[in-house]
């Protein structure tokens, strides 16, 4: 549980520009220089050259050897859902039904709060080396089914109750691709002084913040795993004073849990009727008889040629834990947009408009998400709501764009627009689609606290928020 003095020391982090590690151009740089010290290679190859992976005989899934790491498989979709969905489909998804750790450590470096982050690269990397957390690990890694290294620093996590815990919870990975994926978010502090070793570096908040706004730089499971970092209620009000713009002021005051408890159990209501009245049976199928899907050695694609392929890997990275090995990956056929309109109400309260979306591979039927969240070809059954309002934004009104990769270590080089747009004084607050709805900052941070309420795509959005200097 975070308390006063916590809060301070997010506070004069995010307020923080330089820190152990320099500016934010030094690290910048820091990331070219390891980018260019590590060898990378990342080929494309056939399913039938790839070590220990194999399409098993009876149902035609894609699997490892082992048992273990994860697996491609189909799944049959029903629902009576949310209208821009289809009643009926078939696709591929990933089964990888262990936990793994997402988790970052901070301590305090010369009286500022900092985050230990890794330089890692990782397959399916657009750029190769992104900023992740301490501890990027599945099971199955850290078990060293590969036969490779113990990862850094997993014995402090493994004994996390030893340390101060900041966030710790079970969060869902992607609902499209991944079939009840869940990974421990954890951050602790840790006072001792511990080794920081070659692809390390130590960031400040602020200069995490600042990094979010260059294309492909913070990888993903960073954004998820700081996205429930920030202050509620009464211990605002000693950070009023550093607000320095209207819009950052609308954001302190969404925190206030005085503006939005009684809303929030309405909202909850709100979930509770959706989750009733809308159901989706997913189950978990041969590969070989998914409809509209094809299967050769070169990969697994939809007739169409939309949403996504899989295809195989040859991967070898000279600072892994393995150095070299054989993988599928996911490759979107498309660019996606994930974008968030925010409107500052009358009583000068930031509010976020969500939609609760209902995913096939959700564990819990539906999740909260961004406004907009499809890719940009992906209409299914007409263009999703509010996508003109986005794509049209003027300018000014814009105040976070940035290309942000979705998880390397499963999807090839797919990277998804992402977009804050501050709503015009004539947008309507109310009289929206059933499955969309007005949420305060109070209210965010409140569900993040649980498992399944906010999906990875509005936790990255949040992630970029910066509630004092924007």
């Amino acid at each position: 549980m975070q308390n006063q003095q916590d809060n301070l020391k997010l506070a004069i982090s995010l307020l923080t520009d330089v820190g152990p590690a320099g500016t934010v151009d030094d690290i910048r740089l820091w990331l070219k220089e390891r980018n260019d010290a590590v060898k990378v290679d990342i080929e494309l190859t056939c399913f039938n050259k790839m070590c220990h992976w194999f399409f098993n005989k009876e149902n035609g899934d894609l699997e490892h050897d082992s048992g273990k790491f994860f697996a491609i498989r189909g799944l049959d979709i029903e629902t009576d859902g949310i209208p821009t969905l289809k009643k009926h489909w078939q696709q591929p998804i990933i089964d990888q039904p262990e936990v793994g750790f997402l988790g970052i450590i901070v301590q305090e470096k010369n009286g500022v709060l900092c985050f230990l982050l890794q330089a890692k690269i990782e397959p399916g990397n657009i750029n190769h080396v992104q900023l992740s957390p301490t501890l990027q690990a599945t099971r199955s890694n850290y078990m060293q089914v590969h036969g490779g290294k113990v990862p850094y620093y997993l014995n402090y996590f493994k004994n996390s109750r030893q340390y101060k815990i900041w966030i710790d919870q079970l969060q869902s990975e992607q609902g499209g691709r991944f079939f009840h994926k869940r990974n421990r978010n954890i951050i602790i502090e840790i006072e001792d002084e511990i080794p920081l070793y070659e692809d390390f570096i130590w960031v400040t908040l602020g200069q995490l913040k600042k990094l979010l706004h260059f294309d492909n730089t913070v990888n993903m499971d960073t954004r998820t795993v700081i996205s429930g970092l920030g202050w509620t209620g009464n211990e605002l009000v000693p950070l009023i004073q550093y607000a320095k713009t209207f819009y950052s002021r609308a954001l302190l005051a969404s925190l206030y849990r005085d503006n939005s408890s009684s809303y929030f159990e309405d909202t909850m209501f709100w979930l509770a009727e959706l989750k009733t009245k809308y159901s989706i049976k997913s189950r978990l199928m041969p590969l070989k008889k998914v409809s509209q899907w094809n299967i050769n050695d070169q990969e697994i694609i939809r007739d169409d040629n939309l949403y996504f392929r899989i295809v195989a890997a040859q991967v070898t990275i000279a600072n892994r834990e393995v150095a070299s090995w054989c993988q599928p990956l996911v490759q979107p056929m498309q660019h996606g947009i994930c974008a968030l309109i925010i409107k500052i109400f009358e009583n000068g309260i930031a509010n976020f408009l969500v939609q609760a979306k209902l995913e096939c591979g959700n564990l819990d039927i539906i999740e909260l998400a961004p406004t907009v969240q499809c890719l940009t070809g992906d209409y299914r059954s007409g263009k999703p709501y509010f996508l003109d309002y986005i794509l049209n934004a003027p300018k000014e009104n814009i105040i976070f764009d940035c290309n942000q990769s979705e998880e390397g270590g499963r999807f090839y080089r797919e990277q998804n627009r992402n977009i804050l747009v501050i709503a015009d004084k004539n947008f309507p607050d109310q009289d929206l689609p059933e499955n969309y709805r007005w949420m305060t900052l109070w209210q965010l941070r409140e569900m993040l606290k649980f498992n399944n309420y906010i999906n990875i795509q509005l936790r990255s959005l949040l992630a970029t928020l910066n509630l004092l200097t924007s």
